[in-house]
């Protein structure tokens, strides 16, 4: 199980304090949402405070871009030390070039969707991704309430990837808190965003502890690992 806080809830006032609570709180990653004011109507920070945060964290670097154009931003996130970019489905044609392009600068692979978006048009794709993030909020703005329509989406991720035996992770994005986090993770999510209720803690690391607790209980549990056997994806295999 994953526990990535969302810096979009922290204080941008403090944004090295704030990942300096991260770190000490036993987070797993640290997800970082870009917008760009066209994709989604807010507008957030760029690769500039990437490169700022980076040499603060050893955390995994999770980058959500909420972008029309990320093509453009892919090198200037990787550059500033991103570990994983997100790029959504809705993109249409531009997916598979996008998710090469991330693949070959030496990132992991991430592709996310939106509520409304079926979740069959991820299907081409969940051999060439290290994490499909299913967003439970309509992208755009923290602190927002959890939609339950989603939960079948996670279901149904869960499912392809044990009966194609691979490995990607299934983030949750979006209202996930103590009691949404736990149904996620019963319907088969591994990775869990949250901003909301764990940087309006006074306590980040019990939040965290908390969190996590709530996740591992309620988890599935199978016999054998879904992604065993799973085959390395290189920059080749998109071609």
């Amino acid at each position: 199980m994953t526990i990535a806080p969302s810096l979009l809830a922290a204080d941008f006032g403090k944004l090295a304090k704030e990942t300096e609570r991260v770190n000490r709180a036993g987070a797993d990653w640290l997800h970082l949402d870009i917008m760009d004011g066209h994709f989604v109507q807010n507008i957030s920070f760029g690769p500039a405070v990437v490169k700022t945060l980076r040499p603060l964290s050893r955390l995994f670097f999770d980058v959500h871009l909420m972008c029309s154009k990320p093509e453009i931003l892919l090198e200037p996130f990787a550059k500033a030390g991103a570990d994983q970019m997100n790029v959504h489905v809705e993109l249409g044609e531009a997916v598979l070039p996008l998710l090469w392009k991330v693949r070959s600068l030496g990132k992991k692979v991430g592709l996310a969707i939106n509520p409304p978006t079926s979740i069959s048009h991820v299907l081409p794709f969940l051999e060439r991704i290290d994490s499909l993030l299913i967003m439970t909020v309509n992208p755009g703005f923290g602190g927002q309430s959890f939609i339950y329509e989603t939960l079948p989406k996670i279901q149904q991720a869960y499912a392809w990837r044990r009966e194609r035996r691979l490995a990607y992770h299934i983030g949750v994005d979006g209202g996930v808190d103590f009691k949404t986090a736990g149904e996620c993770a019963h319907a088969g999510a591994d990775t869990f965003i949250s901003g909301t209720a764990l940087f309006h803690q006074h306590n980040f690391k019990a939040a965290v502890k908390k969190l996590r607790t709530q996740v591992e209980k309620n988890g599935l549990r199978v016999d054998s690992q879904p992604g065993a056997g799973a085959a390395v994806v290189t920059a080749t295999d998109f071609r």
